[in-house]
């Protein structure tokens, strides 16, 4: 045990943690690297040049003419996926906390040093990119300073593209990371901190053992879910897995089953013995809670059955995403699914596309309320069409977030400015360093969850990093907003939102409709309503053929008489017509500003 180091690398996206990784796996040999970004094997991260899975990788590496074997665990670096990083720190007795020298720090960067120091991790501060022509490496040491109070001795400089103070961050975690600490002979106790799923092997769970063995042939059971298993294989993750007929107290590996359920595997479970159980659970176990929802529908109806295989594959490799089955009058048949965030749902969204070949439309992301009735009963709606009849509702909650936006100091006004609209509260605001403040806000969810982060980095020319944590339920004045189409409201149009934003919303969202639903040969109103009561109308006019042209001369009766034929026929029409309501725009009301 002694010489075995876990360590992850904590970081803001973009500062460079994966090509980092990439140098330390390259100088321990542990592979040869091919092309950049090894550990994110994924197109998708390719292509973004982001981490979305976290993984594990085993290196060994010779310091003073003793062997160590470093288990790295690379984790995302985006705030949606923070429940995955918070469990692979758990799993760790340090960290690499890399700062972009020419960026300095971030507001990730600091909510994932926070999680890191609440679990007693040692710190490895390394300044990353010190090659880079706008690097400012002395501003970014004040500013690690400031926030670790750390010596400056103690932060390491190094560049992930020419390999340059790598071997020094590689000694500095022999030297300074602790061993893991546990009992051999105690009762198996292991960490599962994240899986993933293989075709023929089944769901493959990566574990570290915080204390007791674990070898090939035990029954173990995972704790928290009670489920009970036979380890058909143990072993250690290099860059494929290598078999080991048993593994310790301190070490990380990986563990076979069998397993075809990807909801039997839940990251932070513990796994015991079935025989000598530990007493209880790694602390820090939660259920991940999508904050998203969003309904996503077949853009074909017959693609019902093909849509719910996809989620369903999709699942066994992100345990995080949730669905079930929904229909809606406008749409047909489809899902309901919960994501941890927007970039969250963009990539389900995109990997439905790439990997499944599946054409959706999704619906207007909304987030979950508690409704209370008179009766004292509460109700959680993911939707407006599940809204009970207003007369009942006595009280409505919205969930709320601790925003922390870390900015330059000259975009403050706007950025107050936007938040302010969006409901937001500002709790407090500090000067970080020099011209860079960090702001602190209290924000509702549902304000933040349609196009809150695209503003924020136009506004701040990319200069704002933001960052969030759900912070509780508050009771607030929505109201749910119809939009009608010829009196027949279209329900996946339908908003909650809030009572002071309904009208002006109401108001944009029919403006936008009358642009994009095209002409029929009768008049089309377009209505936005609460409850009873319209807000905001507008008209798309018919097209008309001029039926009075071949009527010439003789009394004005005969023309009269033509019109108003043409009048009953356009009412009928009315009366047996419908609308088309096209994709693009459900997809406008998204962008509406």
């Amino acid at each position: 045990m002694d010489h075995i180091r876990n360590f992850c690398i904590i970081a803001h996206i973009d500062h460079g943690k994966s090509t980092l990784a990439d140098r330390l796996l390259e100088k321990t040999q542990t592979i040869k690297i091919t092309e950049g970004q090894m550990l994110d094997d994924m197109d998708l991260e390719r292509e973004r040049g982001i981490t979305i899975k976290s993984h594990a990788i085993q290196m060994e590496y010779m310091k003073d003419g003793e062997k160590y074997i470093l288990n790295l665990i690379d984790t995302p670096g985006h705030v949606d996926f923070s429940y995955e990083v918070s469990r692979s720190i758990a799993a760790c007795e340090g960290a690499l906390l890399i700062v972009d020298a020419t960026q300095g720090v971030q507001a990730q960067t600091i909510s994932n040093l926070y999680m890191a120091i609440e679990h007693d991790l040692e710190i490895i501060p390394v300044i990353n990119k010190i090659d880079m022509p706008s690097a400012m490496p002395d501003e970014v040491e004040d500013e690690i300073v400031d926030l670790l109070g750390c010596d400056r001795s103690e932060i390491l400089r190094a560049s992930g593209k020419t390999g340059e103070g790598v071997e020094s961050v590689l000694d500095a975690i022999v030297d300074r990371i602790p061993c893991p600490k546990g009992d051999k002979k105690a009762p198996l106790q292991a960490l599962i901190f994240d899986s993933v799923f293989n075709s023929f092997r089944g769901i493959i769970a990566y574990f570290k053992i915080e204390n007791g063995t674990i070898k090939k042939g035990d029954k173990v059971k995972f704790f928290n879910t009670g489920m009970e298993y036979d380890v058909d294989e143990v072993g250690v993750l290099k860059m494929d897995m290598v078999p080991k007929a048993s593994l310790s107290t301190g070490e990380v590996g990986y563990l076979i089953t069998g397993i075809k359920n990807a909801k039997e595997v839940k990251v932070g479970d513990t796994i015991t013995h079935i025989a000598n159980p530990c007493e209880k659970a790694i602390e820090g176990f939660q259920e991940v809670k999508p904050m998203v929802f969003a309904g996503v529908y077949p853009i074909d109806p017959t693609d019902y059955e093909n849509l719910r295989a996809s989620l369903e594959k999709l699942q066994l490799n992100d345990a995080s995403l949730t669905f079930q089955p929904e229909s809606s009058v406008a749409l047909g048949f489809g899902f309901r699914c919960g994501f941890l965030g927007l970039l969250h749902m963009e990539i389900v969204q995109e990997r439905l596309d790439r990997e499944f070949d599946m054409d959706v439309i999704t619906t207007v992301p909304n987030v979950s309320y508690m409704i209370y009735d008179k009766q004292g009963g509460e109700k959680e709606v993911h939707n407006p069409s599940g809204m009970p009849d207003p007369t009942m509702i006595d009280h409505i909650e919205e969930p709320y977030i601790r925003a922390t936006i870390i900015t330059a100091t000259t975009y403050i006004g706007p950025i107050m400015t936007l938040c302010l609209d969006k409901r937001g509260e500002l709790i407090k605001q500090e000067y970080v360093s020099g011209n860079r403040v960090e702001l602190h806000f209290w924000i509702p969810l549902g304000e933040i969850v349609i196009d809150f982060y695209d503003k924020l980095k136009s506004i701040s020319k990319g200069y704002a990093s933001f960052d969030y944590h759900v912070d509780g339920f508050r009771p607030s004045r929505l109201v749910k907003l119809d939009i009608l189409l010829n009196g027949e409201p279209v329900d996946a149009l339908s908003t909650l939102t809030h009572f002071d934003n309904a009208e002006p919303f109401g108001r944009r969202m029919c403006e936008k409709l009358k642009e994009l639903i095209p002409r029929q040969q009768f008049d089309i109103a377009i209505q936005a309503a609460i409850g009873g009561k319209i807000i905001a109308r507008e008209t798309v006019k018919q097209v008309r053929k001029d039926v009075t042209a071949k009527c010439y001369g003789g009394d004005v009766s005969r023309k009269r008489k033509l019109l108003e034929k043409q009048k009953r026929g356009k009412k009928r029409m009315k009366q047996i017509g419908n609308v088309e309501v096209p994709q693009k725009a459900f997809l406008a009301v998204l962008k509406l500003d």
